[in-house]
């Protein structure tokens, strides 16, 4: 790449029984990002070359629990503005408007829809993700390993970067940059319950 009533009637409601018929589910707790033990990183081809990247700053928030993994949601945002290639007049290119355009848009989310258990400590995560204001649907794969206290959700998903307008113009020759990007991410969380 050249690169989120009165006070007396709510204590009153508040101290009344639940109806017998009611069955509450719990929310899962949120969990808290250890940026430390982040990383988002990307992988694309130039010319055949892999080239790779890295995003700087992004927040995820998760509320999850590992045995009912269909209540949980997860969104992550991520500062576009803060990619990097590793060199300085690369990543002044992939804030212009035929890459990132962080001017506009300076962020990519993406927002959970749906959660789903695959067995061995493996989920598959459905939602949106919106880059450059395209959303696509996508399906992200999630491992997820826990030490000392810290779950660690690790995956790689596959995009198309012309499905989100990344490099417009003469750049959408792929010849040159490959459609094909590998995004590769480790999200480190405290405060999940045990697998």
């Amino acid at each position: 790449m050249a690169q989120t009533k009165p006070a007396a009637k709510v204590a009153a409601n508040a101290a009344a029984p639940a109806p017998a018929t009611a069955t509450t589910t719990a929310a899962p707790t949120a969990a808290k990002l250890v940026p430390t033990g982040s990383d988002i990183t990307f992988t694309f081809k130039q010319m055949g070359v892999p080239v790779d990247g890295h995003f700087k700053r992004f927040d995820a928030q998760l509320a999850f629990d590992p045995k009912k993994p269909e209540t949980g949601k997860v969104s992550l945002s991520i500062d576009l503005s803060a990619a990097t290639l590793g060199d300085p007049a690369f990543d002044a290119e992939l804030v212009k408007p035929e890459w990132f355009n962080t001017q506009k848009v300076p962020q990519a989310t993406f927002q959970s829809t749906s959660i789903k258990a695959l067995g061995g400590g493996k989920f598959e995560a459905a939602g949106k993700l919106n880059i450059k204001g395209q959303v696509r649907d996508v399906v992200v794969p999630v491992t997820l390993a826990q030490a000392g206290g810290t779950t660690t959700a690790t995956g790689v998903v596959a995009i198309k970067r012309l499905d989100y307008n990344i490099g417009d113009g003469e750049w959408k020759d792929t010849s040159m940059v490959a459609n094909d990007v590998q995004v590769k991410f480790k999200l480190a969380f405290t405060g999940v319950s045990p697998l």
